[in-house]
């Protein structure tokens, strides 16, 4: 009883915030005011705090622009914990739009959606991500392209790395900074995540969204590990090859270590 209490105060909550940002934000789009990137950042922080999700930062967010952060992909939490840290724009897949509520929250911040499978609109996708980079937006790219079970890093696609490329003759000085993230849900109700609660770190494509939310929910206490790693540099001529297995190499090499209780400096 005094579960169920809590997660409706706690849906209730994260609704009425939902409310009261989301005509601030849609007029915000309406006429592209800088508060609608500012706004989410607030909701995200709400809506970790309002889940449990207990956020510890290690490194920091480069400074420099036009920025892309690579990141590793377990769970739509990654979205929350990422947004509640920067005013940042989600590179998403283009059904993500169709989601209930999901699709609602993407797109009102104004998240890049794509067609993988569409070949011809490849290059129009992509300079959306440039420009929207040149423009000083921090734009946020799950390489794996999908999502995991959160104890390990996927294969790297670095075709998708073309959006740091398009922005090279954007780019002021000539570069693209590309840091890596890694994410790693480590522990719950302030333990070490065993393997009893290692679901409700990842979320792969196969698992129904709501039983997956209500375990969290249950949860109530949740931390994660958010490494900011070592920024590459992109230039004209860099191979995208090259980037990809760098920043596979640093997220692989942050994530494993939370995931095995070694703390990087």
């Amino acid at each position: 009883m005094i579960t169920s209490l809590r997660i409706g105060f706690l849906l209730f909550v994260i609704m009425v915030s939902t409310l009261l940002l989301a005509p601030l934000q849609v007029a915000g789009l309406a006429f592209d005011w800088r508060i609608r990137r500012r706004l989410p950042r607030l909701w995200h922080r709400i809506a970790c705090r309002m889940l449990g999700i207990r956020i510890h930062v290690h490194g920091r967010l480069d400074s420099r622009r036009p920025l892309l952060l690579a990141a590793n992909h377990a769970s739509w939490k990654d979205i929350l914990v990422l947004g509640a840290l920067a005013d940042v724009v989600f590179i998403a897949k283009n059904e993500v739009k169709t989601w209930p509520v999901f699709g609602l929250l993407a797109r009102l911040q104004k998240s890049i959606f794509v067609v993988r499978e569409e070949k011809r609109r490849t290059g129009d996708q992509v300079n959306e991500i440039a420009e929207r980079m040149a423009d000083g937006e921090i734009v946020v790219l799950f390489p794996e392209g999908t999502t995991s079970d959160g104890n390990r890093l996927l294969e790297v696609k670095s075709s998708l790395f073309g959006a740091a490329a398009a922005a090279l003759p954007l780019a002021p000085q000539g570069v693209v900074y590309v840091q890596p993230v890694a994410i790693a849900y480590t522990r719950v109700y302030g333990l070490p995540m065993g393997r009893f609660h290692r679901p409700l770190a990842g979320w792969p494509g196969d698992v129904p969204l709501l039983p997956h939310l209500i375990g969290v929910l249950k949860a109530g206490a949740l931390d994660v590990d958010v490494s900011f790693g070592e920024t590459v540099e992109y230039r004209e001529g860099d191979k995208r090859k090259q980037l990809s297995a760098a920043i596979e190499g640093r997220i692989r090499t942050m994530l494993l270590d939370h995931l095995r209780g070694r703390h990087p400096g």
